[in-house]
């Protein structure tokens, strides 16, 4: 399955703000693959100082992933292909 990187610039939010939208994304992601359509929220990374913050997702294509940012409420600049690479266990 393909990963997703959603670029996000969110001014003003607070922390209590980043883990609310964490777990809206990640039932909307719950609720979507109960559907037939699956996603989910790997991570996320916030840099304060840029109030910017980038998540990761994990679909076969990134309507997808955008239908799930969208279904959780959480603004997004645009959702591209991307690469993790996380080190293996």
């Amino acid at each position: 399955m393909a990963v997703y990187l959603v670029e996000r610039d969110l001014p003003g939010a607070t922390l209590e703000d980043l883990a609310a939208a964490q777990k809206r994304a990640i039932q909307a992601g719950i609720e979507m693959t109960g559907q037939g359509r699956e996603v989910r929220y790997i991570r996320s990374t916030f840099i304060p100082g840029e109030h910017r913050c980038m998540c990761l997702f994990e679909a076969p294509n990134p309507e997808y992933v955008r239908e799930a940012n969208e279904r959780a409420a959480i603004p997004f600049t645009r959702i591209i292909r991307a690469e993790d690479l996380t080190p293996g266990s």
